[in-house]
């Protein structure tokens, strides 16, 4: 599967914003009936998500197409999955998880509505927002060994960890995240790169600060991370740049990987002057392989 490096919310009550989102260019779209719907539209954001999906027949997408439904103990989650499972996402985003016990309940009702859909099982995909609550990161590194087929990424959030913990910020006196986000933040992408699965980073809140919103990217993609999630579709063209290995990348990684395969059974080789091990060459693959993976 390829790689996602944009994923933008769309409010799912808000058909002005559903009518523009074919045209925001985002890897995936997730059409939210979670935090940005309120508690009397979601029948209306259940109804709108759902007719959305029907008139975008997989073969049809531009963009993949997520839903973010209700946490599991919400009482409103099956109520979500009813609604949109037989419009086929390509997959479900669950906010507020606990860790493999809630993805693996997901995937219970997944099968049921996939099995009464007639669609095939297990095509719905899950990634679940896994830091929002105080219990939550401590599961982190649990996903590595749970099975869990229908896992295609972690991500994590700020803002309700921040409420969940009684916080009055969740940055420090810099801007910058504060210590314990920034915990968050690396084990989520430890958790993800153990357990196999695409690591996607949280927002960039202030939209009009693209200088801000690349400078991070391109630092969330040098430590592993594979996308990043949008709250605005100005945000997209910029994340999706931003990981994407630059064509200096590129035409590194393609010398070195050449370099080795002219030296067969080196440990090293020369490269303008500096020794390159085995770690640059599996580095050099990384990159080649992220750039043949994305859209």
């Amino acid at each position: 599967m390829s790689l996602l490096r944009s994923w933008l919310f769309i409010p799912g009550d808000s058909e002005k914003k559903l009518g523009k989102a074919d045209g925001t260019g985002a890897d995936a779209l997730i059409l939210d009936l979670e935090d940005s719907v309120a508690a009397e539209n979601k029948p209306r954001g259940r109804a709108l998500v759902a007719a959305f999906l029907r008139d975008r027949p997989a073969s049809a997408r531009t963009s993949q197409l997520w839903v973010r439904i209700n946490p599991l103990d919400s009482g409103l989650a099956l109520d979500d999955l009813v609604a949109v499972v037989a419009a086929a996402p390509d997959g479900v985003m669950l906010p507020k998880c606990g860790g493999p016990a809630d993805i693996a309940q997901l995937s219970y009702y997944l099968d049921a509505l996939e099995a009464q859909a007639g669609i095939a099982a297990g095509s719905i995909r899950i990634v679940p927002v896994a830091s929002e609550t105080a219990a939550a990161p401590f599961a982190l590194g649990d996903y590595a060994g749970a099975k869990l087929d229908r896992l295609l990424g972690l991500t994590w959030g700020a803002e309700d960890l921040a409420t969940a913990l009684g916080a009055s910020t969740n940055l420090d006196p810099t801007g910058g995240w504060a210590l314990t986000y920034r915990l968050v933040r690396s084990l989520t992408l430890m958790g993800a790169k153990a357990a196999g699965v695409q690591a996607i980073d949280t927002l960039y809140v202030d939209f009009r600060d693209e200088a801000g919103l690349r400078a991070t990217s391109r630092a969330a993609r040098g430590e592993g991370f594979t996308g990043r999630l949008a709250i605005h579709p100005a945000q997209v063209a910029a994340i999706n740049e931003s990981f994407l290995p630059s064509a200096e990348e590129i035409a590194h990684a393609e010398r070195v990987v050449a370099a080795f395969a002219a030296s067969p059974g080196a440990g090293t080789v020369a490269i303008d002057g500096r020794m390159t091990d085995i770690p640059h060459l599996k580095q050099a693959q990384a990159v080649l392989a992220l750039a043949a993976a994305t859209p």
